[in-house]
């Protein structure tokens, strides 16, 4: 299903979201409970989403999907904001997101661990630094780009 969602992603959301100078920031499709849900997220180069334009990309890509649909199974197409805690997916995405607080995970651990969060400090196509603060005292972790299993921006309290 991976190929028919990223062969969907070419041929039919990219397209609509460019015409509208909007950026897709993941495509998901999921089973829960009986149901199907195509759930594509999206947001604006600069940031920030309003439910018109949620609703304008909506009713293009059904239209579309009504025309020629990928996805055999019936399924409710969601299109949303990615919120406050956003995915980090992309090169780029990390590049905008150096100064701010992320949640990353690794496929094995790093100094003893597999969850990390902490400022963002820096970004190379090999590595990112976190600032981690514990306590009064602020360390800083380098994590290969290739351990990362997951990535996305972080609320810190």
């Amino acid at each position: 299903m991976a190929g028919v969602i990223a062969k969907m992603t070419d041929d039919l959301i990219s397209p609509i979201l460019s015409e509208m100078n909007l950026e897709l920031v993941d495509v998901e499709y999921v089973k829960e409970g009986k149901n199907y849900f195509l759930r594509v997220f999206i947001d604006t180069p600069n940031g920030g989403i309003d439910l018109d334009t949620c609703a304008a990309v909506s009713e293009k890509l059904s239209e579309a999907l009504d025309k020629k649909d990928p996805i055999k199974d019936a399924y409710f197409l969601e299109v949303s904001s990615p919120g406050a805690e956003r995915p980090l997916k992309k090169f780029a995405d990390f590049e905008k997101a150096v100064g701010k607080d992320v949640h990353l995970t690794t496929y094995e651990p790093i100094d003893g661990s597999k969850v990390f969060e902490g400022k963002l400090t820096e970004v190379n196509k090999d590595f990112v630094v976190l600032a981690i603060k514990n306590k009064t005292r602020v360390t800083h972790v380098t994590l290969p780009f290739d351990k990362i299993a997951s990535s996305r921006l972080a609320i810190l309290f």
